[in-house]
């Protein structure tokens, strides 16, 4: 794994989170964009050489608003970038971690996207993801 990319923050409301964090962060949000096949909102903001990722569900029945209805808005995962996510993926497997797909898809920022079950990270959701040329 090449470096940590950016830190995805749950959140119930994406109005409201982009205003905190701008505040909180002393930086403006770089860019918004919606993920339909993760129904999905995201807002980003840079911090240093790593970024915050804020996701807001666009649907009820999303991951992320499944996410807090159980655990209340909060970190949702930590992204490291990789040069080749296939071939992490085939490592991770061969060392014992299990990826939620078995292929990445395509996710927010122009990036190849897949996660690692959180049981096998002590309870965290690690995602890798790939810049797409």
């Amino acid at each position: 794994m090449k470096d940590l990319d950016h830190i995805g923050i749950a959140v119930a409301d994406l109005e409201q989170a982009i205003d905190t964090y701008e505040r909180l962060l002393d930086t403006e949000c770089y860019k918004r964009e919606t993920v339909e096949q993760q129904q999905v909102e995201t807002a980003f903001f840079q911090t240093g050489g790593s970024k915050v990722e804020l996701l807001g569900a666009t649907h009820s029945e999303s991951v992320i608003a499944r996410y807090i209805a159980r655990k209340g808005e909060g970190m949702h995962h930590v992204a490291f970038e990789v040069d080749d996510i296939h071939a992490e993926l085939k490592r991770l497997k061969a060392e014992g971690f299990t990826p939620l797909s078995e292929e990445p898809s395509r996710g927010a920022d122009n990036k190849l996207v897949a996660f690692v079950h959180p049981r096998d990270s002590h309870g965290v959701l690690v995602e890798l993801c790939q810049s797409i040329d």
